[in-house]
């Protein structure tokens, strides 16, 4: 886990909760933050299981989990917002933060996951997100940490998301 000097872009940065609401990101300010593209129907989607229980073991410590429904990979997300949370909710019992439904990779993709790319390259030095549940690290002074892949198991994070938060 390397710390990277980040931009103030994070703190600038907003986005909308699934629900339709702004969300500013600096709300979060202060807080260890995990960031995750999600799919209702990927393979890993039963990773939100997992997730959830980060949620509820960290939260209080100061872990925050957005997570971003994507359908970008195979469709594995064709939902509306409402649908998407309605899933997460009956399915897995999510009760961290979920966001609208958002693009990752291309033209259209999210300024956050945009600055997301730049800080932490994926394998071989890329930056675009491959697949579903690709998550991110962020430290409480908003640099990113680390970035996972998504076969990499909310379980399999416990180690920095604690060393994050003891920082």
């Amino acid at each position: 886990m390397t710390e990277r000097a980040s931009p103030d872009i994070f703190n600038a940065l907003s986005v909308q909760t699934i629900h339709g609401q702004e969300q500013r990101l600096s709300d979060f300010a202060g807080h260890v933050i995990l960031v995750v593209n999600t799919a209702s129907a990927c393979g890993f989607t039963p990773q939100f299981k997992g997730l959830q229980s980060l949620h509820e073991q960290y939260a209080a410590r100061g872990l925050v989990i957005l997570g971003f429904p994507c359908n970008q990979f195979g469709a594995q997300d064709p939902g509306e917002n409402s649908q998407i949370a309605q899933f997460c909710d009956t399915q897995y019992g999510v009760s961290f933060p979920m966001m609208a439904k958002i693009e990752v990779n291309g033209a259209n993709a999210h300024p956050l996951y945009q600055w997301l790319k730049k800080e932490a390259k994926g394998l071989l030095g890329t930056e675009a997100i491959k697949w579903n549940f690709t998550k991110f690290l962020i430290s409480r002074q908003a640099q990113v940490l680390a970035r996972y892949a998504p076969q990499d198991t909310p379980e399999s994070l416990k180690k920095d998301i604690e060393a994050a938060l003891a920082a």
